[in-house]
């Protein structure tokens, strides 16, 4: 069951040394030539070689024996309701299991699972308040969970978008989850969160569940939100040319996620390439969902993109961490001084084809995670969940 974490980032000086392969989380550079990083107070403070760095003095250091480093993971897209239960699957700790895939930050669609999620105007806002308060206070293993995404409905007007912005909600949840879902009128909705800095996405594709909306090609373009929500669709995706449509004409971020259509995923993702925007890919996996939670659902999204989209596993890594905390506007992300220290340590699953971690990812193996840091306070040693990784670092 999950543990809330208190006491915030670690306090003095962490080193980690002996890092194979240093994936910085940015697509323009994406390895490193490093292998060792310093970190002070819960954030990076050097990056370099061993020998041209201080680490002496060090409150905790990690050897990483040998093993890769990645920036904490970042799922873009998933829908939390309180504590770390799912009551669409009735199930609790899974954002601890996703933990344990390598996940640090979440970033909330919707709470739209929530039993009885009301709709009228002051539910809909008191329900986004206190889910963003809660997770404030609530860290599962030490997560980042930014919660409090209201889902637009028609009875919504400009003063509550004001509201919500006052109140500290910085992003809505998908447009077309609620009674908003056509062109004219999710743009409105678009235009007035925009105008008070609040992130707009919506949803792409067929409905999801019983009481969802099919969001077309059309609607999404008419609305021009900050993020084109699972553009494989959650689960039912769009036509090719829509798809293409939206990555070619789309000022929205191109997010894709594990619960969607895979062969939508390539086409989005070659289409991407063949624009030049791989920059605009997100990824996520819009889980809770109807069919599940899935703690390697962002390592298995980014692992398929290598292997089947041709993405080098550093590129692959890159959506998952720096593009989207740049897109998404969150800390971290990058291996970089002055971000948060968290770090995920991988290594080739034992007995993988491939002879390093990247040729794993690129031939398709899910990478094995031996330690998982979060604002420099080491969360879990080996993962219970993914294969069990070659190398694993260890504490000194």
């Amino acid at each position: 069951m999950a543990v809330e974490v208190a006491g915030g980032p670690m306090k003095g000086k962490l080193v980690l040394r002996n890092i194979s392969t240093l994936f910085s989380g940015d697509l323009a550079n994406p390895v490193l030539d490093a292998d060792t990083i310093v970190a002070v107070d819960g954030r990076i403070s050097a990056i370099g070689r061993a020998k041209d760095l201080d680490t002496e003095n060090a409150v905790l250091a990690v050897d990483a024996k040998g093993s890769a480093l990645a920036p904490g993971l970042i799922d873009s897209h998933c829908h939390p309701a309180f504590g770390d239960w799912t009551p669409r699957q009735n199930q609790l700790g899974w954002i601890e299991s996703c933990v344990h895939g390598g996940v640090t930050t979440f970033v909330s669609a919707g709470e739209v699972h929530l039993p009885g999620r009301p709709k009228d105007r002051l539910g809909v806002k008191s329900l986004a308040i206190a889910a963003e308060r809660a997770f404030s206070n609530f860290r599962p293993l030490g997560a980042k969970v930014l919660a409090g995404a209201p889902v637009p409905e028609s009875i919504m007007m400009e003063e509550d978008y004001a509201e919500l912005a006052q109140a500290g909600v910085k992003r809505i949840g998908e447009i077309g989850l609620g009674t908003v879902n056509t062109g004219p009128e999710a743009k409105k909705h678009v235009e007035w969160a925009r105008k008070h800095g609040i992130e707009t996405i919506i949803h792409t594709g067929g409905p999801s569940i019983p009481g969802s909306n099919l969001i077309s090609r059309d609607v999404v373009l008419e609305a021009d939100p900050d993020v084109i929500s699972h553009i494989n669709g959650g689960h039912t995706a769009l036509p090719k040319g829509c798809i293409c449509a939206l990555c070619e004409q789309g000022r929205g971020a191109v997010e894709i996620v594990h619960n969607g259509n895979e062969r939508a995923a390539l086409i989005a993702l070659d289409a991407a390439k063949g624009l030049g925007i791989l920059h605009k890919v997100i990824l996520g996996t819009d889980a809770p969902a109807g069919s599940g939670v899935q703690p390697l659902g962002i390592l298995r999204t980014l692992v398929f993109l290598s292997s089947f989209g041709g993405l080098a596993a550093g590129e692959a890594i890159a959506l998952a961490t720096g593009n989207t905390a740049r897109i998404r506007k969150l800390e971290g992300g990058l291996i970089a001084p002055g971000m948060p220290a968290d770090f995920v340590f991988l290594d080739r699953p034992q007995h993988s084809a491939g002879k390093t971690v990247s040729e794993a990812i690129e031939l398709g193996d899910i990478p094995g995670i031996g330690m998982v840091v979060i604002d420099g306070v080491v969360r879990i040693a080996r993962s219970r969940n993914t294969p069990p990784a070659d190398k694993v670092p260890q504490i000194e």
